[in-house]
């Protein structure tokens, strides 16, 4: 089991840089499936969810070639339209390959997904879209099997929250689709108009990405695009926020403040001195924040997954901060660990009392998912002696070279692996 082994006391400062977005790479990554051709991707990061769908891709007969940050997909003809059980339990995004596989196959057969462990996300709202386009579905060993006879049809699809996941499959579908769909409550992240931009490129006609109704007219045929990844808002705002827990100076570069408005806002609030520009953003943190609350929403809310990193910061806030989760029920189990560091936090529910004290310490605590096991490294860096962050494969997940880049802004901090 890898490690990261923290000592803290260090102030963060200097320049850290940030590459694409994890949460838009995959889904375009699997976009290329609509395509047969060469597809291109650059400002990729070497995560290992990239990893993994680069394994799903090829699973389906594709090409895939990654170096240096650039992605080169080569899809056949007639992909193979199977997702095996291996992978997909590995990492639950690989869900998205349902729409483009049926939309170019008629056929898809894919393993119930898996990846972090945040309790309850149905993927009914998915499956429901897609049967209104035609498409049927039935559960065989464990195995989603969706048909469709013919191409998919249009049609409107009203989700009854903006999931994310469902407004990229029902995207990933309606491109090829006969006639035109209206997906109405959709997603409005950055990534999904990411998505959209980047079936664009292919020669996908769709209107409306970044807002709840998104609409999209059928075409016959995409070709491969080359394309450049969003900067990854997750990625920068952990940076800053590791610069504002150890009362240090950290710039970031590469990103888009503008995705991160409201978790900026929440740092304003915390005490921190927050400078915004064209691509940069930097963060000067205080001796001490104060306590602040927020609740978690879908954009243009407080992303759920800062949530961790937020609460590592008030764990060590003057007074008592009240947090709301709003999205995923199972969320709070990194809190047990935060405990153990000294962390003072009371869960009911879908609420958390935090009541700041003045100093963690170091200790032993396990990452449960990707963006807990980065607040834990955070929570380290502000602890008193060392902290040592098991199942960090959990943050390798996210962040390329996570400890480099920390490293690089003074942190004493290594990924050791074989932890005990």
């Amino acid at each position: 089991m890898s490690a990261i082994v923290v000592e803290g006391g260090s102030r963060l400062a200097g320049t850290v840089g940030v590459l694409g977005a994890k949460n838009a790479v995959l889904k375009e990554m699997v976009a290329s499936l609509l395509a047969p051709g060469r597809h291109h991707i650059t400002n990729v990061p070497a995560i290992l969810d990239v990893e993994l769908m680069c394994r799903v891709l090829e699973h389906t007969g594709a090409k895939v070639t990654l170096e240096n940050h650039e992605l080169w997909v080569v899809v056949p003809d007639e992909p193979e339209p199977v997702a095996p059980i291996e992978l997909v339990r590995q990492m639950r995004a690989s869900i998205v390959v349902l729409g483009p596989l049926l939309a170019r196959c008629g056929v898809a057969r894919v393993a119930l997904p898996g990846g972090d462990d945040l309790g309850a996300r149905p993927i009914e709202w998915h499956l429901g879209g897609l049967e209104q386009m035609g498409a049927e579905f039935e559960l065989v060993h464990g195995e989603l099997v969706g048909r469709v006879h013919g191409r998919l049809k249009g049609a409107e699809v009203e989700l009854p929250f903006p999931s994310v996941g469902a407004t990229e499959n029902l995207l990933l579908a309606a491109v090829l689709a006969e006639g035109e769909t209206r997906i109405v409550n959709a997603a409005r992240e950055p990534e999904i108009e990411d998505l959209v931009s980047h079936l664009g490129e292919m020669g996908a006609e769709i209107s409306g990405g970044g807002t709840s109704l998104v609409t999209v007219r059928g075409v016959e045929s995409l070709s491969p695009a080359d394309h450049r990844v969003i900067p990854d808002r997750l990625e920068a705002g952990t940076y800053a926020v590791a610069g504002a827990i150890t009362g240090g100076d950290v710039t970031v570069t590469g990103c888009r403040p503008e995705h991160l408005r409201m978790e900026l806002r929440k740092l304003e609030e915390a005490g921190c001195e927050v400078g915004r520009g064209d691509g940069w953003l930097r963060l000067a943190g205080p001796e001490r924040p104060r306590a602040v609350d927020f609740a978690t929403l879908p954009f243009p809310g407080f992303h759920t997954d800062m949530h961790p990193q937020l609460v590592a910061l008030l764990a060590v806030a003057s007074g008592t901060s009240v947090i709301t989760e709003n999205l995923y029920d199972a969320r709070f189990r990194y809190v047990g660990e935060l405990a153990r560091m000294g962390a003072d936090i009371t869960v009911e529910a879908q609420h958390a009392v935090i009541r700041g004290v003045e100093t963690l310490s170091g200790c032993p605590v396990l990452a449960p998912d990707i963006r807990a096991g980065a607040a834990l490294v955070l929570a380290g860096l502000r602890a008193e002696g060392v902290t040592e962050v098991g199942d960090a494969a959990h943050i390798d997940r996210g962040y390329e070279d996570f400890t480099g880049r920390l490293a690089s802004l003074g942190a004493r901090v290594e990924h050791v692996e074989d932890a005990s």
